[in-house]
């Protein structure tokens, strides 16, 4: 199973604040133990939101606002795309994971979709569209 480990934004962070040697050696550490589990599948970390946009939907309507965005706490700050064999393994995983932040912090863990979630929705069509994309972006990072 996919899962999202997304490292909540703070103030900080927002503000770009870089982390330091020994956060940045903790985290390198961390990233090593994944890769070496075989969990690790990609992670990075994000810009602040002011250095971000928004595009906004309406039918065929397209608003984009420029950040920063008010609500730190509903900011990403970074990633990690991880395969696990549950959602218990995950949260082992987070739970040993070097605080990301200096002082509080927090990170969310979701599950990434399947093929089976979609049910009938996901046509034989569209199964062959996503695995003609999903061997075009293999071949282009073997690149």
């Amino acid at each position: 199973m996919k899962f999202m480990i997304m490292v909540k934004a703070t103030d900080d962070s927002e503000a770009g604040v870089m982390p330091g040697i020994e956060l940045m050696t903790a985290m390198g550490n961390f990233n090593q133990q994944l890769v070496d589990a075989g969990i690790m599948l990609a992670g990075e970390g994000l810009h602040p939101s002011s250095r971000g946009a928004r595009v906004f939907f309406e039918g065929d309507s397209r608003t984009v606002t420029d950040g920063p965005f008010a609500e730190t706490k509903e900011l990403v700050a970074g990633y990690w795309l991880w395969n696990c064999a549950s959602m218990e393994e995950a949260v082992e995983w987070v739970k040993r994971c070097p605080n990301p932040m200096p002082g509080p912090s927090e990170i969310e863990i979701r599950r990434v979709f399947t093929a089976e979630d979609f049910g009938e929705a996901f046509t034989p069509e569209l199964r062959e569209q996503e695995e003609q994309m999903a061997q075009a972006i293999e071949s282009r990072n073997q690149s």
